[in-house]
């Protein structure tokens, strides 16, 4: 078969367009149009997203999910906003990969977000805060159209509502027990601010990240921490020492307390069974004063003698010195004591 020159089937090309003539380019025409009309009637909008529909630039209705009719292209435009998501803003550091299963990886040009996270304190110093603000959108008209640029909006009142609470407070404070607060009242002031510009934004959270002193002054910084950590330590073992002692003296107190009136009770108890012994010797003795008189020093003999270890009678009839008696052993000779009684006669001694 003989190869033809490609200008041969350009010629032909040519020749048979001409022979269409006008109507059926009109009619091609009109078939690309109501191609381009149908294509651009239909529109299909995420589980995550709600769409605006604008009609000649003005909002006319919003659409949920699904797949929805509206006029081709020049008359009404669609505009989808993530309305179900939950959006981000990073401050002082950027995420460059964030995929699910490995691990995060953040920009490592710090110096770039300085100009946001480093903040003066309350007590003049400076400290490096990072954060993140989470936040939905309520109203997707509200958020395209009542401000401009909506997200640099978000990003500006934050940084500022920021710099002014860390401001207020001593930077000890923050970097320390004092983060909570701070997150908690930054998203209060923001949402007041955002609330009032209409911006149709509903935060979810404010968490601050990492809050550091700059590089410059790591190393004092570090040492303030330690001396702080030194002196806590020492507090708190002061305050167990205190703990520990301060019962232990009170419960001495109380024991010598509670001896001394258990001891006073005794003496007021023996006193008064003392007195009243006495008073009913008395009666006694009254009534017969020379029974009650030798029975009174026989109860004191009996409980003399028994523990006496040497006993000496004087005889003044007596013109030898008297055997010695005894009374160890707690046995008398039976002559010793039959002389003994003797004499004892003979003295009549009396009380």
């Amino acid at each position: 078969m003989p190869t033809k020159d490609p200008e041969y089937y350009v010629e032909e090309l040519r020749k048979r367009v001409a022979t269409l003539g006008k109507r059926p380019i009109a009619v091609a025409v009109a078939a690309a149009l109501l191609f381009v009309f149908l294509w651009s009637s239909w529109f299909t909008v995420q589980p995550e997203e709600t769409g605006v529909v604008q009609r000649f630039g003005a909002v006319d209705r919003t659409v949920g999910p699904g797949l929805h009719f509206k006029f081709p292209d020049g008359i009404e435009s669609v505009r989808r906003v993530p309305t179900e998501r939950v959006l981000k803003e990073e401050f002082g550091f950027a995420t460059v990969v964030n995929v699910a299963g490995e691990r995060t990886q953040y920009a490592s040009d710090k110096k770039s977000f300085q100009n946001v996270s480093l903040m003066l304190t309350g007590d003049l110093n400076v400290i490096d805060v990072q954060w993140i603000v989470q936040y939905r959108i309520e109203d997707p008209v509200a958020y395209l159209f009542q401000i401009r640029e909506s997200q640099q909006t978000i990003r500006d009142v934050s940084e500022a509502v920021m710099r002014r609470v860390v401001g207020n407070r001593l930077g000890s404070d923050v970097l320390t027990v004092g983060r909570v607060a701070v997150s908690a009242e930054v998203k209060t002031e923001m949402q007041k601010i955002l609330s009032a510009y209409k911006t149709g934004v509903r935060l979810v959270t404010v968490e601050l990240q990492d809050v550091t002193p700059p590089d410059s002054v790591k190393p004092a910084f570090n040492e303030v921490n330690e001396a702080r950590q030194d002196r806590e330590r020492t507090i708190n073992q002061a305050q167990e020492q205190a703990n520990r002692e301060i019962p232990k003296a009170r419960g001495e107190a109380t024991r010598t307390v509670t001896e001394a009136e258990g001891y006073a009770v005794e003496r007021i108890n023996r006193a008064n069974g003392e007195a009243t012994r006495f008073t009913a010797i008395l009666a006694e003795y009254q009534r017969a004063p020379e029974v009650t008189r030798r029975r009174l020093y026989l109860e004191a003999m009996a409980d003399i003698l028994p523990v006496a270890k040497a006993l000496y009678i004087v005889d003044a009839d007596q013109k030898t010195l008297l055997p010695l008696l005894r009374l160890e052993s707690g046995q008398v000779p039976a002559a010793a004591a039959a002389g003994g009684n003797a004499q004892g006669a003979n003295t009549g001694v009396q009380p």
